[in-house]
């Protein structure tokens, strides 16, 4: 089974200013394999998310980002050239080639950011990442059948063969 990833960035208002947040998601299942929130849009915080989701779970044949600078920098090609991952970027402004993590983005904005003015970058960090767990494990889906994203997943993933 080939496996499709995509990286994206956006801004998180805050009731005092901002924070970005980086998520890797599963193209397939829409699973939000991972996520950091930064206060600064450099390529670390993306990288680390990357990482993240690579030792969780595993290697994907392709990564699609935009070409944004924290997608261009070397931290972050060297992480996927040095895995031999395919990397497919968007042209400048083309949101349809990267549209599932638009679509969460918009999902997360409506559902979690948009209700809420956080009150520091921890607070940000600790509720954005439940309502990730809630998004991967307990939200169904229209367009996955209903299923969630973890069932998708983990239910179209290849069995591990069995210990003799």
């Amino acid at each position: 089974m080939r496996s499709h990833w995509a990286i994206d960035i956006t801004d998180v208002p805050m009731a005092r200013g901002f924070v970005y947040l980086c998520m890797v998601l599963d193209w397939a299942s829409r699973k939000a394999l991972a996520h950091r929130v930064s206060i600064t849009i450099d390529a670390n915080f993306c990288v680390e998310a990357l990482k993240e989701a690579l030792r969780r779970y595993g290697q994907p044949d392709i990564v699609n980002t935009d070409p944004g600078s924290q997608f261009t920098s070397g931290e972050f090609i060297e992480v996927l050239a040095g895995r031999n991952i395919r990397i497919s970027m968007d042209g400048k402004g083309s949101w349809r080639d990267n549209v599932f993590v638009e679509r969460l983005w918009r999902t997360v904005k409506y559902e979690e950011v948009y209700l809420k003015a956080y009150d520091s970058v921890r607070d940000a960090r600790e509720s954005i990442g439940r309502y990730l767990d809630f998004y991967n494990t307990r939200r169904p889906h229209s367009s996955l059948d209903s299923q969630t994203p973890d069932e998708v997943y983990f239910n179209s993933r290849p069995a591990l063969p069995k210990a003799a």
